[in-house]
């Protein structure tokens, strides 16, 4: 989701901040082609340790889950690698006071997110997966138009 995010930024021209524990970096050859593109819609996008850092002053604040389908086995390292890293009121509050919050699905509560934060947010949470899928059933028809070209 994170590289997702850093061409929708390059692209739309909207300032993003990454946060990750050390060792989770994003992919580098990923950001520098971000960056690039960035250089032409004006984008500031910009990798660091600190969450709260990257929160604040933000209008929109999301996360992913920790560790993703084939990553189970990493579970319990990751955990304690991504600890101080779960948004919930505490980190919302360094944001802007109308910041929404964002996750893509599926959540672990108490791990990347409070049930509370979730609970606030449900209704554009649930929007955003809903849009997803619809996203989703678009490129499968593109796909399938190519593939019979």
């Amino acid at each position: 989701m994170t590289h997702s995010w850093m061409y929708l930024a390059a692209k739309m021209g909207f300032t993003l901040r990454i946060a990750t524990p050390k060792g989770y970096e994003v992919d580098r050859d990923i950001l520098e082609d971000a960056l690039k593109m960035a250089k032409e819609s004006g984008a500031k996008i910009s990798v660091m340790n600190d969450p709260k850092e990257a929160i604040k002053n933000a209008t929109i604040v999301t996360t992913d889950t920790w560790a993703s389908m084939g990553q189970e086995d990493e579970k319990e390292e990751r955990l304690k690698a991504f600890k101080g890293f779960m948004v919930d009121s505490l980190q919302m509050c360094v944001a802007r006071k109308t910041a929404k919050f964002l996750h893509c699905l599926p959540a672990y509560r108490g791990q990347e997110v409070s049930s509370e934060l979730m609970d606030m947010h449900s209704d554009i949470i649930f929007d955003e997966a809903e849009n997803r899928l619809h996203a989703q059933k678009g490129l499968m028809v593109w796909l399938d138009r190519q593939r019979k070209k």
